[in-house]
Parts: C-alpha cells; sequence; structure tokens
C-alpha cells in the first residue's frame, strides 16, 4: 500500500491513494485539481522515503470533492454567584479533497 504523510495548513495528514481527508478551507471549487507540494514522507509497501524537511520532487495530487463543515465546539462560559453564563458555538470550515496520486519525480 502506497501512502504520504503531507502538511497542509500546520496540520499533517495521511494520504492513501483513492481515500478522502478534511484539510484546512482553501479557495477551490468543488472539482477542482490541486497539489499538495509539502510531503514529509512516503512509503511504498517496504520503501520508506523520509524527507529532511520534504521529500525532493514529490507532490500529492488530489481533487476537491466538496467544502464541508465539522462538528459543532459548544464554548461555555460561566462564572459562579455572579449568574454569568454565555453559551456560544463554532464550526470549523473543511474541504474534503479525494487523492489521486502520489507522484515523486
Amino acid at each position: 500500500m502506497k501512502y504520504a504523510i503531507v502538511e497542509d495548513g500546520g496540520k499533517q495528514y495521511r494520504a492513501v491513494i483513492g481515500e478522502t481527508i478534511d484539510v484546512d478551507l482553501f479557495s477551490a471549487e468543488a472539482g477542482e485539481q490541486i497539489d499538495l507540494e509539502r510531503v514529509l514522507l512516503i512509503a511504498d509497501d517496504g520503501n520508506v522515503t523520509i524527507g529532511t524537511p520534504l521529500v525532493a520532487g514529490a507532490r500529492v495530487q488530489a481533487t476537491v470533492v466538496d467544502q464541508v463543515k465539522g462538528p459543532k465546539v459548544v464554548v461555555f462560559k460561566y462564572k459562579p454567584k455572579k449568574r454569568y453564563r454565555v453559551n456560544t458555538g463554532h464550526r470549523q470550515h473543511y474541504a474534503r479533497i479525494k487523492i489521486d496520486s502520489i507522484l515523486v519525480e
């Protein structure tokens, strides 16, 4: 099984060909092709290539499937004996991408 560890938005993701991952939202519409060029590691069966810090000439091609929202995070502020209660929430926006290929040049 071939996979790569890519970095996007300060987070690291395991990219396997044919699977989808949720990354931070960026300005690309559904159906567009994108390249993830910050590849930290590539593993192909028994061969592992580790970058220092990046693998030279490697990139991951992906297609934007959709733009989705993550789960709701509830923020509750409370001060006892002061009648202070604030309840707010947040839903992060993500781009769901499908990994098409892992290329090494």
